[in-house]
């Protein structure tokens, strides 16, 4: 699998430790950076570069890193096509993507440690979309919206 990854300084040691992680995986890793450690940058340089990647590549994945997290996948969902999915347990990594086909996990740097966070990059990597119609159908209604600004009639 394909892997874009980028974060910010508050998760600059597991962004490391998760390229390692990921590649020993056997996944073909990307980093988007940071490449080294400044206490002033600003996650959307990484974050954006690697949203972009993820959505012109729809066979990879990607991780995306900061101090909650928050901030990172809130850039990360600004990418037109992308769902990032804010994470903080196994289970909700398995759900972003069972549920919601979401391409990106956020995860925050100062709320895991770091098996925690490998064990949710690795449920999320290989956890499938269910297909099952109705979240297939709600995917659509939020592409919808993305693509024209249509929102859904009410029932």
């Amino acid at each position: 699998m394909r892997i874009h990854i980028g974060g910010d300084h508050a998760a600059y040691d597991l962004l490391g430790e998760l390229v390692t992680f990921l590649e020993q995986e056997g996944h073909e890793v990307t980093n988007h950076g940071p490449h080294g450690y400044d206490a002033e940058d600003d996650y959307p340089v990484f974050v954006l570069r690697a949203a972009e990647a993820v959505a012109g590549d729809p066979e990879s994945l990607g991780v995306v890193l900061g101090g909650s997290g928050n901030g990172e996948q809130m850039a990360a969902n600004k990418v037109k096509g992308v769902r990032a999915a804010l994470c903080y347990n196994e289970e909700l990594a398995r759900l972003a993507r069972e549920h919601n086909n979401a391409q990106i996990i956020s995860i925050g740097g100062r709320m895991n440690t770091v098996e925690e966070a490998q064990a949710m990059v690795r449920a999320f990597i290989e956890t499938p979309f269910s297909g099952v119609e109705r979240h297939s159908r709600r995917i659509a209604m939020v592409e919808a919206y993305e693509s024209d600004g249509t929102i859904p009639p009410l029932p």
